[in-house]
Parts: structure tokens; C-alpha cells; sequence
């Protein structure tokens, strides 16, 4: 289980190997997202609080990125944190999220990319609940349900 300390040695000092990575030009992300979807993963944007259409879904899956399908959470460790933007205590595996530092709009936190293509998801904060006490903080664009069903 990641921690807090983790997520700042991974941002601070070099992120896991991803198992694969895909790379596009900006023509070939566009050709595959919406305008929306591509602001927000490829242009860093965030989508208005409460406004995702994932925020209030739990239906048993994997959010996988909008970008190239990658898993990156499962509803199990997803949680209402009342934020505003879907919310996850982990990662589905270590090597799934990449952290940069993000020091714009004056302040310091801490981005999370899809480590497989680096589309932008959003950030990460220690104020989630136990065990790891980690809130992943997603825009909603940055990813698709894939349900159990």
C-alpha cells in the first residue's frame, strides 16, 4: 500500500517503470478524445467540481484511462470525499500513476498522470481516509468505467 511519504519520494526522485508506454502526437490524441477529454489529459485542465460524470457512480469495475486503457483504480478503494471529483484511496498498481510536483496557481501539490501515456488525471493529498491516507483526486474525463458485468 502506498503511502504519502511514497508519493513524494516518487515525485521527488523518478517514478516506477511503467509495464508498457504509448506515445501519440497532439493529432493523434485528438483524432481518438473529445475536445473536453483532451484539454483535461493532454492540456492539464480539471473539470468544474461536482460536474464529472463519474463523482457519485460506484458500480463494481476498473477505471481505466480515457488515453490508452490502462487500469488505473478499482471501485473497491473508491470513496465520497465530498470534493467535488471522483476519489480513490490507491492506485491499482504501484506502477499504474505517475507524480510529478505541480507548484502552479500558487500553491504545491502533487499531479498524477497515467504513468502508460502521461495524460494528466490530477492530484493526489494526505487527507484521505485510513489505512493509506491518500485521496487521488480525478477528473472524471480522464477515465472510463469498465464494469464487472
Amino acid at each position: 500500500m502506498l503511502t504519502w511519504k511514497e508519493v513524494i519520494s516518487f515525485s521527488v526522485n523518478g517514478n516506477p517503470t511503467p509495464d508498457r508506454r504509448v506515445e501519440k502526437t497532439e493529432a493523434g490524441w485528438r483524432e481518438i478524445l473529445t475536445d473536453e477529454q483532451f484539454r483535461i489529459t493532454r492540456k492539464k485542465g480539471t473539470e468544474m467540481a461536482g460536474t464529472g460524470a463519474l463523482c457519485s457512480v460506484y458500480e463494481a469495475g476498473k477505471y481505466n484511462c480515457v488515453c490508452c486503457n490502462t487500469p488505473l483504480f478499482d471501485s473497491t478503494i473508491k470513496f465520497d470525499s465530498s470534493s467535488g471529483w471522483p476519489s480513490f484511496t490507491q492506485p491499482i498498481e504501484e506502477n499504474a500513476i505517475k507524480y510529478e510536483k505541480d507548484s502552479t496557481f500558487g500553491m504545491v501539490r502533487v499531479e498524477v498522470m497515467c504513468n502508460t501515456c502521461d495524460a494528466h488525471l490530477g492530484h493526489v493529498f494526505p487527507d484521505g481516509p485510513e489505512p493509506s491516507g491518500l485521496r487521488y483526486c480525478v477528473n472524471s474525463e480522464s477515465l472510463v468505467l469498465e464494469t464487472n458485468t
